[in-house]
């Protein structure tokens, strides 16, 4: 799905855009149960937070959400953006804070739709798998959602693969792990996803 970017279009032009898009397919006759949203790194990140937007609208819910190290705290509180900055070889903390300045404009980094890991009430939301590598300065961000997504009822699974950079998937047929990660979340879908 093309959606509205920033600096041009900031945060919320891009889940208004996930929302609308979602909505358009239910009119069209897209039964929710046969859709999943799904997206890496931001996209990833605006999965879940058009989910919960989608959910906030009145709308059912998609069958499932698949995020591939999703960015899921505009605060940047966890240790991992810390810890992990010298493992990481594809984030750099600089440019991940200038990027983000770009999308937040002069919203408060706490809002829901921004760190759903930290502030969002997760409850309704559909089946997620989250996958991410321990060297990815976004680790925290996937494990405190799974835990506050595990806490509000939702069927998370986390999948972490050791030593593997961010958005690791995108090197099948480079990494087996990136192949082997891809088949975990094609069965994840498989397993939810009907019609």
């Amino acid at each position: 799905m093309d959606y509205r970017l920033a600096p041009e279009h900031p945060f919320p032009a891009d889940v208004e855009d996930v929302v609308a898009a979602y909505q358009e397919l239910l009119e069209l006759g897209r039964a929710p149960e046969s859709i999943a949203f799904a997206g890496d790194s931001v996209g990833g990140g605006l999965a879940i937070t058009g989910a919960l937007a989608v959910r906030d609208a009145g709308l059912p819910m998609p069958a499932a959400i698949v995020a591939f190290s999703p960015g899921l705290d505009a605060t940047r509180s966890g240790e991992s953006i810390v810890t992990k900055a010298d493992a990481d070889p594809l984030l750099d903390r600089a440019n991940v804070d200038r990027m983000s300045s770009f999308y937040v404009a002069a919203h408060d980094r706490r809002n829901p739709l921004l760190s759903p890991a930290v502030t969002a009430d997760l409850t309704g939301l559909p089946p997620l798998l989250v996958q991410v590598g321990t060297n990815e300065m976004l680790l925290d961000d996937a494990r405190r959602l799974a835990v506050r997504a595990s806490d509000a009822k939702v069927d998370v699974v986390l999948d972490i693969t050791a030593k593997v950079p961010h958005v690791f998937q995108s090197f099948a047929g480079i990494l087996d792990e990136a192949g082997e990660a891809l088949d975990r979340a094609a069965l994840f879908l498989r397993q939810r996803v009907r019609g």
